[in-house]
């Protein structure tokens, strides 16, 4: 498989580069990245929902009083549920999180990318090197090749291009070790550094 190598010069003649077919050129599986990309989704979920049970309520470490003797009913902490005070007995807990084993999480992003090269959405660039943290530098290198629009994975996210651009909703930058299926796939356009590139090899085979 082929696919064009856009150069951050836009001057500079586009060439073709051979992409590793065990990453960009899977098969899809539908049921696989719904259910990878589900799993992250109910990961970034907040647990807000807590109640306390009694090893979760403050205090009650001394027995209250003692066993025998006192004509009451023995009791052993103040944080019993029958108490005043005390924790839940059923407490309600939301927990959404979903674990990914490492053959699925890969498995997907093969998938994701092989998609991606097959829609000719997958661009490569020599580098990209941003000296300020402007704006209009990120848009003035990536507006005449078309990359306003884009996920930018790149083997190095400098203090300058993510300030650079921060400001721009059309653009999100990773580095290769810290895409993930769930971002890779609300992308519209995908761009790799050369660098990248043999990083997302090295992560995923």
């Amino acid at each position: 498989m082929h696919i064009a190598e856009t150069c951050i010069d836009e001057k500079a003649k586009a060439e073709k580069i051979e992409l590793n077919e065990a990453i960009f050129d899977v098969p899809f599986n539908e049921g696989l990245v719904h259910q990878v990309i589900t799993a992250y989704m109910n990961n970034a979920r907040m647990q807000t929902k807590k109640n306390k049970s009694r090893s979760d309520v403050k205090g009650g470490g001394a027995k209250p009083w003692r066993q025998k003797g006192t004509g009451r009913a023995r009791a052993g902490t103040t944080r019993s549920p029958i108490w005043r005070s005390g924790g839940k007995t059923f407490t309600g807990q939301a927990d959404w999180s979903q674990k990914v084993n490492k053959k699925m999480f890969r498995a997907a992003m093969k998938c994701i990318l092989s998609e991606f090269a097959r829609a000719n959405n997958l661009v490569v660039i020599n580098e990209l090197d941003i000296t300020d943290h402007k704006t209009k530098s990120f848009l003035k290198v990536a507006k005449p090749l078309g990359l306003d629009d884009a996920t930018y994975i790149l083997h190095e996210l400098t203090m300058e291009l993510f300030l650079s651009s921060r400001n721009i909703h059309t653009v999100s930058l990773f580095d290769a070790y810290g895409i993930d299926p769930y971002n890779l796939y609300r992308s519209k356009k995908l761009v790799f550094t050369k660098e990248a590139l043999k990083q997302i090899e090295e992560r995923l085979l």
